[in-house]
């Protein structure tokens, strides 16, 4: 933290008036910010990098206070929004003060309303973050935009019903909640750590003392238990089978470009222009090839794409934009499972692919069932990984790279596995063969 962290904890402290400065609105949220900065500077070297961020957006606050206005507005919520990222206890209540303060200077801002929504959400007050959300919904202009709230309102009502069942089937001797149940209701006002450990330990008990799985109740209960879990961690899809794709795993990939010419496209801007210009030599030679494959972000004009292929990036990659380009396959590399998991449900669009990579598919280069190959690293570009698993599979009757030769589009060792397989080059076609 050093110098730069002291600086910063001092602006913060002048903003407030706590350094003999007159002090701009929002003053609250400063002053929390300048609590939560002593905290932290106690707590030892800071090595998170969520934590740098928020105090990165603290600092952009500090100094955006002094403009006022939207800029002001806009850095409030930026640093709300990055400490609900960092993801503790004392971020998320801070989170929870930023959004109380932008809610009251700006009663209409949906986007302070949602950050409200969230951090009442993350903090297990449930009830307070529907109302929060349903105030976003008011006035949100763009229903399309806010379909993920919608679906977030449908899943804490969709606990409420399947705590309020689960505490009915453990009724006391008078009929009325027994203890069991009393506590189960008393979940839904509760964070999702204790939640999940309380249900966890009532289920255990009832299933030990029921004789278990073959009483009806205790069934019933653990049936209840597996949905909450799964609600708590999620929400209900719109459409859970994503307008009919089928999953994808090796096998059906083999097929799918069994004995076909299979061309990769750069993604590079040169490329896209030249593409789209009707008759253009590039445009024909990508649209003589049985399969067009193109890695992460598409080309708004891209006249095909038979496989999409892109890599989770960053803390949160289930927050990045929506894969809603047309693409006949859609691969997703990315780890761990369980962000792979959220990242699909989250940012895939029904009708946008026929298929879907499943989990055999999702970090081909070092699982031990496919390559195994070590030292590609999480840096490794989605190009070069798409590239290594279709020659892998060695089903293609032709691949070949389009616009790879320009730089910035392979890293230094991926170009060199490239140049040492490659069987020809075409500088004018831009176009490298490997078989």
């Amino acid at each position: 933290m050093g110098q730069t962290f002291t600086g910063l904890l001092r602006a913060v402290r002048a903003r407030t008036g706590q350094g003999g400065t007159a002090r701009p609105a929002p003053t609250a949220a400063l002053s929390l910010c300048g609590d939560y900065l002593t905290g932290l500077a106690a707590s030892g070297p800071l090595s998170d990098a969520r934590q740098t961020g928020l105090v990165a957006a603290i600092g952009g606050l500090t100094t955006a206070c002094g403009t006022g206005g939207d800029e002001m507005f806009d850095a409030l919520l930026r640093t709300g929004q990055r400490a609900l990222e960092a993801g503790g206890d004392a971020e998320t209540r801070l989170a929870l003060a930023i959004a109380v303060e932008a809610t009251g200077l700006r009663p209409r801002s949906k986007g302070a309303w949602r950050l409200r929504g969230s951090a009442l959400d993350a903090l297990g007050r449930r009830d307070e973050a529907v109302r929060a959300y349903e105030r976003h919904l008011e006035l949100q202009q763009n229903p399309a935009s806010a379909e993920d709230i919608a679906r977030r309102i449908t899943a804490l009502k969709d606990l409420r019903v399947c705590l309020d069942e689960a505490a009915g089937l453990l009724p006391g001797e008078d009929g009325e909640d027994g203890e069991d149940g009393a506590g189960l209701r008393a979940l839904y006002e509760a964070p999702s750590a204790k939640a999940r450990a309380d249900f966890a330990e009532v289920v255990r008990r009832r299933t030990a003392e029921g004789g278990g799985m073959a009483d009806p109740a205790v069934r019933r209960l653990n049936i209840l238990y597996a949905a909450f879990r799964r609600l708590l961690d999620r929400d209900r899809m719109a459409d859970p089978l994503l307008g009919g794709a089928e999953p994808v795993g090796v096998t059906a990939l083999r097929r799918l470009v069994a004995g076909r010419s299979v061309c990769m496209v750069a993604g590079a801007a040169r490329i896209a222009d030249e593409e789209r210009i009707p008759g253009s030599p590039l445009g024909k030679l990508i649209g003589g090839y049985d399969l067009v494959v193109r890695c992460d972000a598409l080309p708004a004009a891209a006249p095909r794409t038979d496989v999409h292929a892109v890599t989770l990036r960053g803390d949160t990659p289930w927050t990045g934009p929506a894969w809603d380009r047309r693409a006949g396959t859609r691969l997703v590399f990315g780890d761990p499972l369980s962000h792979w998991r959220r990242s699909l449900r989250a940012r895939l669009v029904a009708g946008a692919q026929d298929h879907i990579g499943d989990a055999s598919l999702r970090h081909p280069l070092d699982d031990p069932a496919l390559l195994g190959e070590e030292g590609w690293g999480p840096g490794t570009g989605t190009a070069f990984t798409v590239l290594r698993l279709l020659d892998f599979l060695d089903a293609a009757d032709r691949l070949d790279l389009i616009g790879f030769g320009l730089p910035g589009q392979l890293l230094p060792r991926e170009r060199e596995w490239v140049t040492a397989r490659a069987t020809h080059e075409d500088e004018t076609e831009m176009r490298t063969a490997l078989r």
